[in-house]
Protein backbone atom coordinates (compact mmCIF):
# COMPACT_ATOMS: atom_id res chain seq x y z
CA UNK A 1 0.00 0.00 0.00
CA UNK A 2 0.86 3.40 -0.87
CA UNK A 3 1.39 6.11 1.94
CA UNK A 4 0.09 8.65 -0.73
CA UNK A 5 -3.13 6.70 -1.14
CA UNK A 6 -6.80 8.55 0.05
CA UNK A 7 -8.64 6.35 2.81
CA UNK A 8 -12.26 6.67 3.17
CA UNK A 9 -13.64 5.02 6.18
CA UNK A 10 -17.19 4.87 7.00
CA UNK A 11 -18.42 4.41 10.80
CA UNK A 12 -15.24 6.24 11.20
CA UNK A 13 -16.75 8.16 14.49
CA UNK A 14 -17.05 4.62 15.97
CA UNK A 15 -14.45 2.23 17.88
CA UNK A 16 -12.78 0.17 15.15
CA UNK A 17 -13.32 3.51 12.58
CA UNK A 18 -11.14 5.46 15.23
CA UNK A 19 -8.50 3.57 15.38
CA UNK A 20 -8.61 3.02 11.64
CA UNK A 21 -8.03 6.37 11.37
CA UNK A 22 -5.37 7.16 13.67
CA UNK A 23 -2.90 4.16 11.99
CA UNK A 24 -3.72 5.71 8.97
CA UNK A 25 -2.94 8.99 9.82
CA UNK A 26 0.59 7.50 11.58
CA UNK A 27 1.59 5.25 8.42
CA UNK A 28 0.89 8.77 6.69
CA UNK A 29 -2.03 8.34 4.47
CA UNK A 30 -4.40 10.62 3.94
CA UNK A 31 -7.73 10.03 5.71
CA UNK A 32 -11.81 10.98 4.45
CA UNK A 33 -13.88 10.06 7.69
CA UNK A 34 -18.07 9.26 6.85
CA UNK A 35 -20.60 9.66 9.73
CA UNK A 36 -24.12 9.82 10.39
CA UNK A 37 -23.20 11.55 13.49
CA UNK A 38 -22.71 14.82 14.14
CA UNK A 39 -18.99 15.99 14.84
CA UNK A 40 -17.42 18.96 16.62
CA UNK A 41 -14.56 16.67 16.66
CA UNK A 42 -10.62 19.18 16.01
CA UNK A 43 -8.89 17.82 12.89
CA UNK A 44 -5.56 16.24 14.12
CA UNK A 45 -3.03 13.61 13.84
CA UNK A 46 -5.61 11.26 15.34
CA UNK A 47 -8.86 12.63 13.26
CA UNK A 48 -9.62 12.28 9.62
CA UNK A 49 -8.46 15.05 7.12
CA UNK A 50 -11.93 15.80 6.81
CA UNK A 51 -15.46 14.53 7.72
CA UNK A 52 -18.31 13.79 5.93
CA UNK A 53 -21.56 13.49 7.31
CA UNK A 54 -23.96 11.08 4.99
CA UNK A 55 -27.24 9.05 5.04
CA UNK A 56 -28.35 5.82 4.19
CA UNK A 57 -30.74 6.33 1.56
CA UNK A 58 -28.37 8.88 0.26
CA UNK A 59 -25.44 6.86 -0.91
CA UNK A 60 -25.17 8.38 -4.73
CA UNK A 61 -24.46 12.28 -3.02
CA UNK A 62 -20.89 10.47 -2.11
CA UNK A 63 -19.75 9.92 -5.20
CA UNK A 64 -17.97 13.50 -5.75
CA UNK A 65 -15.58 12.29 -1.85
CA UNK A 66 -15.50 8.39 -3.63
CA UNK A 67 -13.37 9.70 -7.08
CA UNK A 68 -10.57 11.16 -4.44
CA UNK A 69 -10.62 7.61 -2.53
CA UNK A 70 -7.94 5.00 -3.36
CA UNK A 71 -9.19 2.57 -0.95
CA UNK A 72 -12.95 2.65 0.69
CA UNK A 73 -13.54 0.77 4.25
CA UNK A 74 -17.06 0.31 4.26
CA UNK A 75 -17.33 -0.06 8.25
CA UNK A 76 -20.56 1.27 9.40
CA UNK A 77 -23.40 -0.54 11.39
CA UNK A 78 -25.72 -1.07 14.00
CA UNK A 79 -26.47 -3.54 16.55
CA UNK A 80 -29.94 -3.29 18.01
CA UNK A 81 -31.95 -6.01 20.21
CA UNK A 82 -35.33 -4.89 19.40
CA UNK A 83 -37.93 -7.25 18.20
CA UNK A 84 -40.10 -4.62 16.61
CA UNK A 85 -40.02 -4.93 12.70
CA UNK A 86 -38.34 -1.52 12.22
CA UNK A 87 -35.31 -2.62 13.83
CA UNK A 88 -35.13 -5.44 11.01
CA UNK A 89 -35.83 -2.85 8.35
CA UNK A 90 -33.33 -0.88 9.97
CA UNK A 91 -29.87 -3.38 10.37
CA UNK A 92 -31.12 -4.84 6.90
CA UNK A 93 -30.66 -1.29 5.26
CA UNK A 94 -27.62 0.26 7.35
CA UNK A 95 -25.97 -3.13 7.80
CA UNK A 96 -26.20 -4.35 4.01
CA UNK A 97 -27.99 -2.26 1.21
CA UNK A 98 -26.49 0.94 1.96
CA UNK A 99 -22.98 -0.83 2.09
CA UNK A 100 -24.09 -2.63 -1.49
CA UNK A 101 -24.93 0.32 -2.80
CA UNK A 102 -21.87 2.13 -1.49
CA UNK A 103 -19.70 -0.67 -3.46
CA UNK A 104 -21.68 -0.53 -6.64
CA UNK A 105 -20.92 3.19 -6.03
CA UNK A 106 -17.30 2.70 -5.81
CA UNK A 107 -17.11 -0.16 -8.67
CA UNK A 108 -18.49 2.29 -10.93
CA UNK A 109 -16.05 4.95 -10.36
CA UNK A 110 -13.17 2.85 -10.49
CA UNK A 111 -14.15 1.74 -14.06
CA UNK A 112 -13.68 5.48 -15.07
CA UNK A 113 -10.55 5.11 -13.85
CA UNK A 114 -7.81 6.01 -15.35
CA UNK A 115 -4.56 5.33 -12.86
CA UNK A 116 -2.57 1.83 -13.14
CA UNK A 117 -2.92 1.05 -10.14
CA UNK A 118 -6.34 -0.14 -9.01
CA UNK A 119 -9.13 0.76 -6.35
CA UNK A 120 -9.76 -0.89 -2.91
CA UNK A 121 -12.87 -1.67 -1.19
CA UNK A 122 -12.83 -3.53 1.92
CA UNK A 123 -16.19 -4.29 3.63
CA UNK A 124 -16.89 -5.46 7.33
CA UNK A 125 -19.05 -8.36 7.38
CA UNK A 126 -18.89 -9.86 10.50
CA UNK A 127 -18.75 -13.76 11.71
CA UNK A 128 -22.33 -13.10 12.47
CA UNK A 129 -22.50 -14.13 8.58
CA UNK A 130 -22.26 -17.73 9.41
CA UNK A 131 -22.16 -17.82 12.99
CA UNK A 132 -24.25 -16.81 15.93
CA UNK A 133 -24.30 -12.97 17.27
CA UNK A 134 -27.41 -13.21 19.61
CA UNK A 135 -29.08 -10.80 17.57
CA UNK A 136 -31.04 -12.17 14.67
CA UNK A 137 -31.31 -8.88 13.13
CA UNK A 138 -27.70 -8.44 13.31
CA UNK A 139 -27.17 -11.72 11.73
CA UNK A 140 -30.04 -11.74 9.47
CA UNK A 141 -28.36 -8.27 7.68
CA UNK A 142 -24.80 -9.55 7.81
CA UNK A 143 -25.46 -12.89 6.11
CA UNK A 144 -27.13 -10.55 3.59
CA UNK A 145 -24.13 -8.10 3.02
CA UNK A 146 -21.62 -11.50 3.28
CA UNK A 147 -23.75 -12.99 0.39
CA UNK A 148 -24.00 -10.02 -1.75
CA UNK A 149 -20.06 -9.18 -1.50
CA UNK A 150 -19.16 -12.81 -2.22
CA UNK A 151 -21.85 -13.40 -5.53
CA UNK A 152 -20.19 -9.32 -6.38
CA UNK A 153 -16.63 -10.60 -5.80
CA UNK A 154 -17.08 -14.05 -7.70
CA UNK A 155 -18.96 -12.39 -10.49
CA UNK A 156 -16.55 -9.25 -11.64
CA UNK A 157 -16.03 -8.97 -15.05
CA UNK A 158 -12.65 -9.37 -16.56
CA UNK A 159 -12.32 -5.23 -17.24
CA UNK A 160 -13.72 -4.83 -13.61
CA UNK A 161 -11.19 -7.21 -11.99
CA UNK A 162 -8.71 -5.07 -13.77
CA UNK A 163 -9.75 -1.71 -11.98
CA UNK A 164 -10.88 -3.07 -8.46
CA UNK A 165 -9.77 -5.38 -5.89
CA UNK A 166 -12.45 -6.26 -3.03
CA UNK A 167 -11.51 -7.98 0.21
CA UNK A 168 -14.14 -8.83 2.95
CA UNK A 169 -12.95 -8.11 6.38
CA UNK A 170 -14.56 -10.86 8.65
CA UNK A 171 -13.98 -9.83 12.59
CA UNK A 172 -14.95 -11.76 16.17
CA UNK A 173 -16.07 -9.90 18.83
CA UNK A 174 -14.25 -6.44 19.24
CA UNK A 175 -14.84 -4.03 21.82
CA UNK A 176 -17.20 -0.85 21.24
CA UNK A 177 -20.01 0.52 21.83
CA UNK A 178 -21.76 -1.83 20.09
CA UNK A 179 -20.17 -4.66 22.01
CA UNK A 180 -19.13 -3.49 25.15
CA UNK A 181 -18.40 -7.09 26.42
CA UNK A 182 -15.60 -8.04 22.92
CA UNK A 183 -13.06 -9.95 23.80
CA UNK A 184 -10.57 -8.28 21.32
CA UNK A 185 -9.60 -4.36 21.45
CA UNK A 186 -10.42 -2.27 18.63
CA UNK A 187 -6.93 -1.23 18.71
CA UNK A 188 -5.79 -5.11 18.15
CA UNK A 189 -8.05 -5.44 15.59
CA UNK A 190 -7.18 -2.38 13.09
CA UNK A 191 -3.88 -3.34 13.07
CA UNK A 192 -4.32 -6.79 11.79
CA UNK A 193 -6.75 -5.20 9.42
CA UNK A 194 -3.90 -3.06 8.17
CA UNK A 195 -0.82 -6.31 8.37
CA UNK A 196 -3.63 -8.30 6.37
CA UNK A 197 -4.34 -6.61 3.94
CA UNK A 198 -1.33 -6.47 2.45
CA UNK A 199 -1.71 -9.88 1.24
CA UNK A 200 -3.38 -10.54 -2.08
CA UNK A 201 -5.71 -12.76 -0.10
CA UNK A 202 -9.66 -11.53 -0.44
CA UNK A 203 -10.44 -12.92 2.60
CA UNK A 204 -9.47 -10.69 6.09
CA UNK A 205 -10.25 -13.04 9.22
CA UNK A 206 -9.60 -11.90 12.63
CA UNK A 207 -11.33 -13.98 15.32
CA UNK A 208 -10.65 -15.72 18.24
CA UNK A 209 -12.89 -18.85 16.94
CA UNK A 210 -10.73 -21.37 15.15
CA UNK A 211 -13.76 -22.33 13.25
CA UNK A 212 -14.13 -18.62 11.53
CA UNK A 213 -10.48 -19.98 10.13
CA UNK A 214 -12.18 -23.53 8.50
CA UNK A 215 -16.06 -21.98 7.85
CA UNK A 216 -14.99 -19.03 5.98
CA UNK A 217 -12.85 -20.06 3.37
CA UNK A 218 -14.96 -23.09 2.65
CA UNK A 219 -18.14 -20.98 2.49
CA UNK A 220 -16.12 -18.31 0.17
CA UNK A 221 -15.03 -22.02 -1.83
CA UNK A 222 -18.33 -23.05 -2.30
CA UNK A 223 -19.81 -20.05 -3.57
CA UNK A 224 -17.34 -19.59 -6.30
CA UNK A 225 -18.15 -23.32 -7.04
CA UNK A 226 -21.71 -22.55 -7.10
CA UNK A 227 -21.22 -19.57 -9.25
CA UNK A 228 -18.86 -21.33 -11.77
CA UNK A 229 -21.49 -24.25 -12.37
CA UNK A 230 -24.07 -21.68 -13.23
CA UNK A 231 -22.51 -19.54 -15.35
CA UNK A 232 -21.20 -22.48 -17.41
CA UNK A 233 -24.54 -23.59 -17.43
CA UNK A 234 -26.34 -21.00 -19.13
CA UNK A 235 -23.39 -19.97 -21.64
Amino acid sequence: MNKEKTIGITGASGALGKELTKLFRQKGYKVLGFTHRTTNSKINLESPNAWIKWECGQESKLKKHFKEIDILILNHGIYDLSRENSNYEKSIEINALSKFKLLNLFEEIALTNKSSTKKEVWINTSEAEILPALNPSYEISKTLIGELVSFKKNLLSKDTKKKLIIKKIILGPFKSELNPIGIMSPKFVSRKIYDLAKSQGYLIIISPNPLSYILFPLKEFLNFFYCIIIYRYKS
